[in-house]
Protein backbone atom coordinates (compact mmCIF):
# COMPACT_ATOMS: atom_id res chain seq x y z
CA UNK A 1 0.00 0.00 0.00
CA UNK A 2 1.78 3.46 -1.06
CA UNK A 3 2.04 5.52 1.83
CA UNK A 4 0.59 9.02 0.54
CA UNK A 5 -2.11 11.96 1.49
CA UNK A 6 -4.65 11.26 -0.78
CA UNK A 7 -5.27 15.03 -1.49
CA UNK A 8 -1.75 15.75 -3.00
CA UNK A 9 -1.42 17.70 -6.02
CA UNK A 10 0.05 16.24 -9.08
CA UNK A 11 3.29 18.36 -8.68
CA UNK A 12 3.66 16.76 -5.11
CA UNK A 13 3.05 13.25 -6.26
CA UNK A 14 5.65 13.10 -8.91
CA UNK A 15 8.29 15.20 -6.62
CA UNK A 16 7.68 12.51 -3.99
CA UNK A 17 7.93 9.49 -6.39
CA UNK A 18 11.35 10.89 -7.41
CA UNK A 19 12.69 11.43 -3.66
CA UNK A 20 10.93 7.85 -3.13
CA UNK A 21 13.73 6.98 -6.15
CA UNK A 22 16.51 8.55 -3.76
CA UNK A 23 15.82 6.82 -0.16
CA UNK A 24 15.98 3.25 -2.22
CA UNK A 25 19.10 4.35 -3.81
CA UNK A 26 20.46 5.54 -0.26
CA UNK A 27 19.24 2.24 1.18
CA UNK A 28 21.29 0.58 -1.08
CA UNK A 29 24.20 2.28 -0.66
CA UNK A 30 24.18 2.42 3.06
CA UNK A 31 23.98 -1.71 2.56
CA UNK A 32 27.20 -1.54 0.07
CA UNK A 33 29.06 0.90 2.75
CA UNK A 34 28.44 -2.05 5.53
CA UNK A 35 29.44 -5.10 3.01
CA UNK A 36 33.06 -3.18 2.62
CA UNK A 37 33.32 -3.00 5.86
CA UNK A 38 32.69 -6.12 6.83
CA UNK A 39 35.38 -6.92 4.88
CA UNK A 40 38.15 -5.17 6.64
CA UNK A 41 40.03 -8.30 7.85
CA UNK A 42 40.77 -8.73 11.63
CA UNK A 43 44.77 -8.48 11.22
CA UNK A 44 46.09 -5.74 13.49
CA UNK A 45 46.69 -6.74 16.88
CA UNK A 46 47.08 -4.06 19.54
CA UNK A 47 48.36 -4.05 22.62
CA UNK A 48 46.22 -4.80 25.96
CA UNK A 49 46.34 -1.20 27.09
CA UNK A 50 45.60 -0.27 30.73
CA UNK A 51 42.64 1.69 31.24
CA UNK A 52 40.95 2.95 34.07
CA UNK A 53 36.94 2.37 35.51
CA UNK A 54 34.87 3.49 39.03
CA UNK A 55 33.81 0.22 40.41
CA UNK A 56 31.89 0.59 44.20
CA UNK A 57 32.94 3.99 44.32
CA UNK A 58 36.80 3.09 43.09
CA UNK A 59 39.00 4.11 40.57
CA UNK A 60 40.50 0.53 39.35
CA UNK A 61 42.41 -0.30 36.53
CA UNK A 62 41.30 -2.19 33.54
CA UNK A 63 42.65 -4.03 30.50
CA UNK A 64 41.44 -3.47 26.96
CA UNK A 65 40.83 -7.08 26.65
CA UNK A 66 38.96 -7.43 30.24
CA UNK A 67 36.15 -4.57 28.26
CA UNK A 68 34.61 -7.71 26.37
CA UNK A 69 32.24 -8.83 28.97
CA UNK A 70 31.17 -11.47 26.39
CA UNK A 71 34.44 -12.46 24.55
CA UNK A 72 32.16 -13.67 21.62
CA UNK A 73 31.43 -10.21 20.57
CA UNK A 74 32.98 -7.45 19.20
CA UNK A 75 33.80 -4.15 21.27
CA UNK A 76 32.29 -1.18 20.28
CA UNK A 77 34.27 1.83 22.16
CA UNK A 78 33.03 5.19 21.54
CA UNK A 79 35.21 8.25 22.30
CA UNK A 80 33.86 11.17 24.35
CA UNK A 81 35.42 14.55 23.37
CA UNK A 82 36.15 14.85 27.80
CA UNK A 83 39.98 15.28 29.00
CA UNK A 84 43.12 16.70 27.57
CA UNK A 85 42.59 20.72 26.76
CA UNK A 86 38.46 19.88 26.90
CA UNK A 87 37.82 20.60 30.43
CA UNK A 88 33.82 19.99 30.13
CA UNK A 89 32.18 17.11 28.44
CA UNK A 90 30.97 18.00 24.88
CA UNK A 91 27.36 18.72 24.23
CA UNK A 92 27.60 16.86 21.07
CA UNK A 93 28.78 13.78 22.90
CA UNK A 94 26.57 14.61 25.70
CA UNK A 95 23.79 14.10 22.98
CA UNK A 96 24.90 10.58 21.52
CA UNK A 97 25.55 9.63 24.31
CA UNK A 98 22.02 10.18 26.00
CA UNK A 99 20.62 7.82 23.37
CA UNK A 100 22.86 5.13 23.74
CA UNK A 101 22.79 4.75 27.63
CA UNK A 102 18.73 4.42 26.41
CA UNK A 103 19.79 1.19 23.76
CA UNK A 104 22.54 -0.57 25.60
CA UNK A 105 19.81 -3.98 26.48
CA UNK A 106 19.33 -3.99 22.83
CA UNK A 107 23.18 -3.49 21.79
CA UNK A 108 24.23 -5.73 24.45
CA UNK A 109 22.50 -8.85 22.37
CA UNK A 110 25.40 -8.61 19.65
CA UNK A 111 28.13 -6.56 21.11
CA UNK A 112 30.37 -5.07 24.02
CA UNK A 113 30.27 -1.47 24.29
CA UNK A 114 32.29 1.66 26.43
CA UNK A 115 32.32 5.00 26.45
CA UNK A 116 35.95 6.34 26.47
CA UNK A 117 37.21 9.62 27.66
CA UNK A 118 40.83 11.47 28.26
CA UNK A 119 39.58 13.49 31.68
CA UNK A 120 39.21 11.83 35.28
CA UNK A 121 37.03 8.69 34.99
CA UNK A 122 35.48 9.82 38.59
CA UNK A 123 34.60 13.17 37.78
CA UNK A 124 32.72 11.72 34.63
CA UNK A 125 30.66 9.22 36.19
CA UNK A 126 29.43 12.16 38.46
CA UNK A 127 28.50 13.69 34.93
CA UNK A 128 27.13 10.28 33.92
CA UNK A 129 24.78 10.42 37.02
CA UNK A 130 23.81 14.27 36.39
CA UNK A 131 22.65 12.74 32.86
CA UNK A 132 20.89 9.68 34.72
CA UNK A 133 22.84 7.49 32.39
CA UNK A 134 22.36 4.19 34.33
CA UNK A 135 23.61 1.24 31.38
CA UNK A 136 27.07 3.25 30.00
CA UNK A 137 30.44 0.97 30.54
CA UNK A 138 32.51 4.84 31.47
CA UNK A 139 36.48 4.14 30.72
CA UNK A 140 39.51 6.66 31.35
CA UNK A 141 42.27 6.34 29.09
CA UNK A 142 44.51 7.03 32.57
CA UNK A 143 48.12 7.25 31.44
CA UNK A 144 47.12 5.13 28.21
CA UNK A 145 48.25 6.92 25.14
CA UNK A 146 45.12 4.82 22.74
CA UNK A 147 43.46 7.76 21.80
CA UNK A 148 46.25 9.63 20.24
CA UNK A 149 47.34 6.60 19.00
CA UNK A 150 44.14 6.33 16.76
CA UNK A 151 44.06 10.05 16.15
CA UNK A 152 40.91 11.17 18.44
CA UNK A 153 43.53 12.67 20.78
CA UNK A 154 45.49 15.96 18.91
CA UNK A 155 49.10 17.01 20.19
CA UNK A 156 47.76 20.13 22.32
CA UNK A 157 44.95 17.54 24.04
CA UNK A 158 41.91 18.57 21.91
CA UNK A 159 39.68 15.65 21.33
CA UNK A 160 38.05 13.96 17.91
CA UNK A 161 34.83 12.63 18.30
CA UNK A 162 33.81 8.20 17.03
CA UNK A 163 34.13 4.90 17.08
CA UNK A 164 36.39 2.06 17.76
CA UNK A 165 35.78 -1.32 16.96
CA UNK A 166 37.60 -4.16 18.61
CA UNK A 167 37.66 -8.32 18.13
CA UNK A 168 39.04 -10.31 20.74
CA UNK A 169 40.53 -13.33 19.55
CA UNK A 170 40.42 -17.37 21.52
CA UNK A 171 43.38 -16.54 23.05
CA UNK A 172 42.55 -13.10 24.30
CA UNK A 173 44.97 -10.96 21.97
CA UNK A 174 42.74 -8.09 20.89
CA UNK A 175 42.76 -7.07 17.16
CA UNK A 176 41.63 -3.57 15.97
CA UNK A 177 38.52 -4.21 13.16
CA UNK A 178 37.54 -0.51 12.84
CA UNK A 179 37.70 3.41 13.80
CA UNK A 180 36.06 6.07 12.12
CA UNK A 181 35.68 9.86 13.88
CA UNK A 182 32.46 11.84 13.61
CA UNK A 183 34.13 14.82 12.17
CA UNK A 184 34.59 15.57 8.40
CA UNK A 185 37.17 18.90 6.98
CA UNK A 186 34.68 20.87 5.54
CA UNK A 187 31.42 19.38 6.68
CA UNK A 188 31.41 19.20 10.21
CA UNK A 189 30.11 16.30 12.60
CA UNK A 190 28.40 14.38 9.70
CA UNK A 191 30.38 11.13 9.36
CA UNK A 192 28.49 9.53 12.56
CA UNK A 193 24.82 10.64 11.94
CA UNK A 194 23.39 7.35 11.85
CA UNK A 195 24.87 6.39 15.16
CA UNK A 196 22.04 9.35 16.39
CA UNK A 197 18.00 9.85 15.53
CA UNK A 198 18.47 13.11 16.14
CA UNK A 199 20.10 14.65 12.31
CA UNK A 200 17.39 12.37 10.61
CA UNK A 201 14.56 13.74 12.09
CA UNK A 202 15.69 17.19 11.73
CA UNK A 203 16.03 15.85 7.83
CA UNK A 204 12.37 14.92 7.58
CA UNK A 205 10.91 18.35 7.95
CA UNK A 206 10.51 21.40 5.75
CA UNK A 207 13.21 23.15 7.52
CA UNK A 208 15.99 20.53 7.87
CA UNK A 209 18.37 20.62 10.69
CA UNK A 210 19.72 23.99 10.25
CA UNK A 211 22.62 25.25 12.03
CA UNK A 212 21.04 23.54 15.25
CA UNK A 213 23.94 22.12 17.74
CA UNK A 214 23.20 20.41 20.72
CA UNK A 215 23.05 22.00 24.26
CA UNK A 216 23.23 20.01 27.72
CA UNK A 217 19.49 21.86 28.77
CA UNK A 218 16.78 23.32 27.01
CA UNK A 219 15.96 24.78 30.34
CA UNK A 220 15.16 28.34 29.75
Amino acid sequence: MPIRHPNESPEYAKLRAELLEAEIALRDQGERVAALRRELPLDTEVADETLEEIVDGERVPVKLSALFSDPSKPLVLMHFMYGGSMSHPCPMCTMWADGYDGVIPHLQQRVNFAVLVAGDVGDFADYARSRGWENLRLVGTGASDLKRELGFEEADGSQNPGVTVYQRREDGTVVHFYSQSAWIPDRGFRLMDLLSPVWNYFDLVPEGRGDFFPAKSYAD
